[in-house]
């Protein structure tokens, strides 16, 4: 072949290579320009593969708006009182233990306290007191009514009897405030006996918390530890830690649902009762604290739970099973849909709010519309092996 022939065909591939790549271009302008949406992919099942599929028709589903979150029970700090002693002295008996109902009034300790020692002392002294002015007082009044004894003798009688009547009634005040009874007093002046023992009773009912009483422990008023600590645990908190960028969608009041392991099936409903001010720097999430009812006395503290808030109000959206979705490799969500239930095509769609086995379908699907739902998976696979 001479030189010039082959520069001719050269020449001619070129040309024709040219013309190929630019109808390419053409077809591909045309599309872009008249908006045409690419071939959705297809797939045709046989009646042996329509067995393992199911189709539904999408539908529409109640969607809770909620936020979830994972936190701890503590006690209810604002239900949480420590047990001191008023007045120092040594504990004579320790009644109950860490784990116990208590109820209010219950008596948890008693003591030996030298300050009720020393205030039943007083009330026995002035009750006595008492006892000779206003015996002094009788005589010195008949007396001056027999003009026996002057006037000043007789008004003197009566000063030093309202004193130790006075007296006696602060005696009485001072050791009524160490709980002593009304009947109690009464009995310690008539007896002229004093009664050292100091009951140290239960403000609040409960639940024992901690306990480090013990017999011969010199105790005093607010030194910890505390011999006792009692919580009501009728309301538990629940503790957790929202990350920043969710918290916006929290209010005070807003209602929570908390399920633990130790409780399995049960769900305990609260309201959010604080939101913390301050994030927490390494975390970047903050504080959130809930009121959680627990009449049975079921939660502890320290269990792990997860702790679901309500946001708003549930919205009605379009749905599908969830089992309906086929996530792609490049993370999109497809679901594939039929009109004769046999043919089935692929189409895109953008999902939302997952709840009780449904997915929310916020693009790509109408209501009605059949889908693939156990098997969706099956009809994917059946696609790619027919492109092999």
């Amino acid at each position: 072949m001479t030189l010039a022939r082959k520069n001719r065909l050269r020449l001619a591939g070129v040309v024709c290579g040219g013309l190929v790549l630019a109808v390419a271009a053409a077809r591909v302008q045309a599309t872009a320009e008249t908006g045409a949406a690419p071939v959705e992919a297809a797939v045709e099942l046989s009646d042996s593969q329509l067995k393992a599929i199911k189709i539904e028709p999408a539908g529409v589903h109640l969607f809770p708006q909620e936020q979830q979150a994972v936190g701890n029970i503590d006690f209810n700090q604002e239900m949480l009182t420590q047990v001191f002693t008023p007045y120092q002295g040594r504990i004579l008996k320790a009644l109950v233990s860490v784990g116990d109902i208590v109820k209010k009034d219950q008596t948890l300790f008693t003591i030996d306290s030298p300050d009720l020692l020393q205030a039943e002392s007083t009330l026995i002294a002035a009750a006595g007191v008492l006892e000779l002015t206003t015996k002094n007082l009788i005589r010195q009044k008949n007396l001056y009514s027999q003009s026996a004894a002057a006037q000043k003798d007789y008004e003197q009688a009566i000063s030093d009897q309202q004193t130790a009547e006075a007296n006696l009634r602060a005696a009485r005040d001072a050791v009524r405030i160490f709980g002593k009874t009304e009947a109690e007093i009464d009995k310690m002046v008539a007896e002229r006996k004093v009664d050292p023992i100091l009951v140290i009773p239960c403000p609040i009912s409960g639940l024992v918390t901690a306990r480090n009483a013990a017999p011969g422990l010199l105790v005093q008023p607010g030194s910890p530890p505390a011999p006792y600590t009692i919580a009501d645990t009728s309301t538990m908190w629940m503790l957790a830690n929202i990350p920043e960028r969710d918290v916006v969608a929290l209010r005070l009041g807003q209602e929570v649902s908390v399920t633990v392991l130790g409780q399995p099936g049960k769900v305990y409903t609260g309201k959010i009762s604080y939101i913390g001010a301050i994030v927490d720097p390494n975390t970047r999430r903050v504080l959130v604290r809930s009121e959680i009812a627990d009449p049975e006395h079921e939660l502890r503290m320290g269990m792990l739970a997860n702790f679901t808030i309500t946001i708003a109000q549930p919205r009605r959206s379009l749905s599908a099973p969830e089992n309906a979705v086929v996530r792609e490799g490049d993370g999109t969500m497809t679901m594939w849909f039929t009109t004769d239930r046999r043919r089935f095509t692929r189409r895109t769609v953008k999902t939302g709010l997952l709840h009780g086995g449904f997915v929310e379908i916020l693009e790509g699907a109408q209501a009605g519309e059949l889908v693939a739902t156990e098997g969706a998976l099956f009809v994917a696979n059946e696609w790619a092996n027919s492109r092999h």
